[in-house]
């Protein structure tokens, strides 16, 4: 290694500093789980009951794609 060189490091990430916002991130995301999970439990059926056009409308494909019983290269089967 020369004179103008960084020294290869694991990153910011690791360093003191931010192993201990990765600390405070994680207290705060405990206690947003915490303290909001009967907020999403009491909304999750309705939030099913919303996926089920958007399921219908994703996973439908194209109408006008239909081959009448035959496959993808043309042949019947």
């Amino acid at each position: 290694m020369t004179h103008g060189e960084k020294p290869q490091g694991r990153g910011w990430l690791w360093s003191p500093t931010g192993l201990a916002l990765l600390g405070f991130l994680a207290i705060a995301a405990f206690f947003l789980f915490t303290e909001h999970r009967a907020h999403f439990f009491g909304i999750l059926p309705y939030l099913l009951l919303l996926a089920c056009p958007l399921l219908h409308l994703l996973m439908h494909g194209k109408h006008g794609e239909h081959n009448g019983g035959r496959g993808h290269d043309g042949d019947k089967r």
